[in-house]
């Protein structure tokens, strides 16, 4: 069927630009179903401590080793809009909660499947979609009534839910090792406010060097720099630091234009290189009047002012980034000074030891034992780069998840008991309800069981026998029974310290209702530009990829 209306005498009228295609109504909702159904299929496998990493190879050939969800997207290189979404969930999910971007994906994949089978029984969108939001709300609220408050005095569940973020890592074998370091790290930048907390996770710097293996990960009370030091001459060890932190550079201002200078006699070329000279010579007996042994500097430093700052026995990096600077001053407590002149005693900061090691291959400079540092380093170190990366990103949850704890301090049990908890709520919320927004509500409720039923299958347990007996008992009012997954049977969750902040769970049905109402309400596409399969790799499939098994002609889209 043509997209074109025509004039009397047969000739169609273009509304739209020439090669643009249009899929309307359930053709439409078909084909962003059906793309995002492949991309939630393509995480599902990875859900839980049985869960199943991925290798993602990109087209320079870079391998990446992983079951974090975001990762797993991110590196897929997805082309289809609908699927895009899936994307922005997983994002959304790990910049708010840090953690559950796997269950995030997995239940908007499933609400969207699931609203597909509603349309087929010509239920309208618009009646799912308020049926979502309803059932969403009461998911919400199920999950206030049976959150546990935490005493942040005790630190044991802050441990707890760190070492059950990593369960489900390659780093499991290490998880009580890991999650002590993460919690002490946590624990030293926050900083209380209003009778709460608040935690900034960038506080916390992760640096990784290949070599040795994951329990010689270790936490630095201050900051390890990726460089060495500028001067062979200088110390390697500075005991009692005091830090000078430049934004300046300690080299003599080149002029912005091509400026001529007319030197007619030797002595001339004499005093200007004098005069250089004198002017490094100024801007080093500052920070040696200010008290400074140790600069750390953002910006370049001259070989002669480093030949200076050697013969007084000062330290000097260079070239240090941003926010390693904005890092260091909150550990050190120190000022970032602009301008050299500037420096005065007051602006430097303090530690106990800075120190250049060689670690691996690499020298790298640490400045620890600060007194009372508001940013700390945890340095990893693993047998490969493929696994010091993995246990970056599995930190990074780690830290995200304690910090969520510690600024909203409620709890759930994790093995899908929350999910399950709801559902039952929602069936019976579903009963109270007139009209066919209660098949919506129900289908809600089947979706947050595709957690369990996902655990089970990755376990490689019988889901629908484990289902049923999950069921009964969420009925009986066992609220955190669930799927413990290691040994592969139901029990109660909250006896086997397994947890899960609040939040991740509150953000998880969130960002998932909401993709899949946004998704659902579209039932038009038009696309003005050609969809183009992604170009094949020189010599056929046989090089890379194929650019992910050329994702670029979308279903459904009126190919």
């Amino acid at each position: 069927m043509s997209s074109y209306p025509t004039q009397a005498g047969g000739v169609p009228i273009l509304v739209l630009k020439e090669g643009s295609k249009r899929s309307r109504g359930k053709e439409a909702q078909h084909g962003n179903i059906t793309a995002v159904k492949v991309v939630a299929e393509s995480v599902r496998s990875s859900l839980g401590p049985k869960g199943m990493d991925k290798m993602l190879v990109d087209s320079f050939g870079d391998v990446t080793i992983t079951s974090d969800g975001r990762t797993i997207l991110d590196e897929m290189d997805i082309q289809h809009p609908a699927a895009k979404m899936l994307v922005e969930v997983a994002k959304t999910q790990d910049n708010e909660a840090g953690d559950g971007t796997t269950s995030a994906v997995i239940i908007a994949g499933e609400l969207l499947s699931r609203a597909e089978e509603l349309i087929e029984k010509n239920i309208h969108p618009t009646i799912i979609i308020d049926g979502y939001r309803k059932a969403a709300e009461k998911a919400l609220e199920t999950l206030e009534k049976i959150a546990i408050p935490v005493d942040l005095k005790s630190q044991d569940y802050l441990k707890k839910a760190a070492t059950t973020s990593m369960g489900s890592k390659i780093v499991a074998e290490y998880k009580e090792y890991l999650a002590d370091i993460a919690v002490k790290a946590i624990m030293t930048v926050a900083e209380k406010q209003n009778g709460g907390y608040k935690v900034d996770v960038d506080d916390v710097k992760v640096e990784k060097k290949t070599g040795e293996s994951l329990k010689d990960t270790s936490l630095i009370n201050g900051i390890v720099l990726d460089k060495e030091i500028v001067h062979s001459g200088m110390p390697k060890r500075v005991e009692k630091a005091k830090i000078a932190l430049l934004d300046a550079s300690l080299e003599n201002e080149k002029t912005e234009l091509d400026a001529k200078i007319s030197i007619e006699s030797p002595d001339q070329i004499e005093a200007f290189l004098n005069q250089e000279e004198a002017m490094l010579k100024e801007m080093t007996d500052k920070i040696v009047a200010s008290g400074a042994n140790v600069v750390v500097c953002q910006k370049g430093i001259d070989d002669l002012a480093q030949h200076f700052l050697s013969n007084k026995g000062i330290i000097a990096i260079r070239r240090a980034k941003k926010s390693d600077m904005e890092k260091l001053a909150k550990a050190t407590g120190g000022k970032i000074v602009s301008k050299v002149d500037a420096l005065s005693a007051a602006d430097l900061g303090y530690a106990d030891l800075v120190e250049e090691r060689k670690i691996g291959d690499d020298k790298m400079t640490f400045v620890e034992g600060c007194k009372n540092p508001k940013a700390v380093t945890i340095l990893i170190r693993a047998g490969t780069q493929r696994m010091t990366a993995e246990a970056e990103r599995s930190l990074h949850d780690a830290l995200c998840v304690i910090r969520d704890l510690i600024q909203e301090p409620k709890i759930v049990a994790g093995g899908s008991a929350p999910e399950l908890e709801m559902a039952s709520a929602l069936r019976k919320y579903a009963e109270t309800m007139h009209g066919r927004e209660q098949l919506a509500v129900k289908v809600f409720a089947d979706a947050l069981e595709s957690i369990t039923v996902t655990l089970a299958e990755n376990a490689g347990v019988d889901p629908i026998d484990i289902l049923v007996d999950l069921r009964s008992r969420h009925e009986k009012g066992e609220i955190w029974a669930g799927i413990e997954v290691l040994e592969g049977k139901v029990q109660d969750m909250s006896k086997v310290n397994i947890f899960e902040p609040l939040s991740v769970k509150k953000q998880i049905i969130k960002s998932a209702s909401e993709a899949a109402t946004m998704i659902l309400k579209i039932d038009d596409i038009i696309s003005a530009t050609k969809m183009k399969a992604p170009p094949m790799p020189p010599g056929g499939m046989g090089g890379g990829m194929g650019g992910m098994g050329g994702m670029g002609g979308y279903p459904g889209m009126g190919e």
